[in-house]
């Protein structure tokens, strides 16, 4: 599992830090250990204790595919080929990842409002829709959090702070190569933007904003008030059972 930590008192992410050796590498569970108070993990990887049934079946049907489209060798060893096939199979996650990423990139770009000749037409379309929904906001993507309380950080997509007639809005960018409009949010998406709002705007709406990167569709799911209020009791569970599992204080 991946893990992402954050600086415990400014909420800035700390992915990498340089080791003995001089040289930059990943930031670990042993580096916040071996300096107390100092970091905290992500939402994302206190989620990572779920176990993620929509992801495995969706990993599961990619190595399926895979075996159906390469047929095994005629002279090729059963674990050569199994070998092989999920070879495949982990490179069609780690293209979509990237995808994730490139589209996360521009909806950041344009909302910082960056100089883009050219951008795809789902940038746009974001836009719109996230309007429609919410109005006119004045919106800040990629802002950093942290709980100095409970022990934990993030980064949410796109916000907008609270005002005296409007609680705010918090919302996360999720990518799919399906529908848009036929999907509903695994029960880690309510519990990342209950633990994100909880820092940034605790009576703010919450919404998953779907983008398929290859039709420029966009759908827009929001969670209802007592969901994102029981999810955010399930995240301080699942919290404690991370810091009682690996010994974090």
């Amino acid at each position: 599992m991946s893990q992402h930590w954050y600086d415990a008192v400014t909420g800035e992410p700390r992915y990498t830090t340089i080791g003995k050796n001089g040289k930059e590498r990943n930031t670990t569970l042993r580096d916040a250990k071996a300096n107390p108070g100092t970091l905290v993990p992500s939402v994302s990887t206190i989620n990572g204790q779920l176990s993620k049934d929509g992801l495995n079946n969706w990993l599961q049907g990619e190595a399926i595919k895979a075996a159906m489209e390469n047929p095994r060798g005629l002279q090729e060893e059963e674990k050569d080929y199994i070998a092989r096939i999920m070879e495949l199979a982990k490179k069609k996650s780690q293209d979509a990842m990237t995808r994730g990423t490139t589209i996360h990139d521009w909806i950041e770009s344009y909302y910082n409002n960056e100089f883009i000749p050219e951008s795809p037409s789902y940038v746009i379309a974001v836009d719109k829709a996230v309007t429609a929904h919410f109005g006119s906001q004045l919106w800040i993507p990629e802002q950093s959090l942290v709980n100095a309380q409970e022990g934990y950080g993030g980064k949410c997509d796109l916000y907008c702070k609270p005002r005296h007639d409007f609680g705010g809005v918090v919302i996360d960018f999720k990518t799919t190569e399906k529908s848009p409009g036929d999907l509903t949010p695994w029960l880690e998406y309510t519990l990342q933007l209950a633990a994100y709002r909880e820092v940034l705007a605790p009576s703010a709406r919450c919404a998953n904003v779907y983008i398929n990167g290859e039709t420029g569709e966009v759908a827009i799911y929001e969670h209802k008030e007592q969901d994102l209020r029981d999810g955010y009791e399930m995240f301080l569970s699942l919290l404690k059972i991370y810091k009682l599992k690996t010994g974090l204080n």
